[in-house]
């Protein structure tokens, strides 16, 4: 029996796209690292202030009109701060969802991104990766459609909406879910929003970008099909 070879062409062109998704993938790990040293080396001043200018634009934003629910994230380490921001929803009694990366009762991991409602500061507790997190009930990821608006993390965005995220894809693939009407926001410094942003298929782009000093919508790239 005789088996057909796959054309040398089609080699080629596989070996072209992984050494282009290899680069892509160097790029976007240097980028990481050089925003976390520049938002680590940061004065808590710097920060307070920053976070401070990101909450004005953002209750500004909200104010005509307050959202009856909305999905957020708690903020550790260096990130642009959302405790403030998400006290603040919760004050208005706007229903907050957050992110659940703790494994499953039985010690397995999640295949899906999960929330729980946000139900005040005694109802958190320290996650995996050292994130705070809800101890309410566990919602699957199919409810994320209930969010008219969509709080992300991000390291780097430019006005195309391209996201620079952690690299872990949780949010890449959390975002699939969310409403097609639900705007997707990333709150950076202003030094974060770049021209060039090195980007993959799987990454999900964002609609807004809170900065300490604007709030920027994003246009993407109209498709010449």
């Amino acid at each position: 029996m005789q088996v057909s070879a796959t054309p040398p062409a089609d080699h080629e062109a596989a070996d072209q796209e992984a050494a282009d998704q290899a680069a892509i993938a160097g790029a976007k790990t240097m980028l990481r690292k050089a925003i976390q040293f520049r938002r680590d080396t940061r004065s808590a001043a710097e920060r307070t202030r920053d976070d401070e200018g990101r909450l004005h634009i953002i209750t500004g934003l909200l104010a005509d009109r307050m959202p009856d629910s909305v999905a957020a994230y708690l903020s550790t380490g260096s990130e642009p701060g959302t405790l403030q921001l998400v006290a603040w929803l919760a004050a208005h009694r706007v229903r907050v969802l957050l992110p659940v990366l703790s494994p499953l009762p039985d010690g397995s991991r999640r295949t899906k991104p999960a929330w729980a409602p946000y139900a005040g500061p005694d109802a958190l507790r320290l996650g995996a990766y050292g994130i705070l997190e809800p101890t309410t009930p566990v919602l699957p990821s199919e409810q994320l459609p209930e969010a008219e608006l969509v709080f992300c993390p991000g390291l780097a965005a430019n006005g195309l909406g391209d996201r620079l995220g952690r690299g872990g894809g949780w949010y890449d693939r959390a975002l699939r879910h969310a409403s097609q009407s639900a705007p997707v926001l990333v709150l950076l410094n202003d030094d974060e929003v770049l021209e060039t942003i090195p980007t993959q298929p799987w990454d999900r782009r964002v609609d807004m970008i809170v900065t300490p000093d604007r709030l920027t919508t994003c246009e993407p790239p109209v498709s010449s099909g």
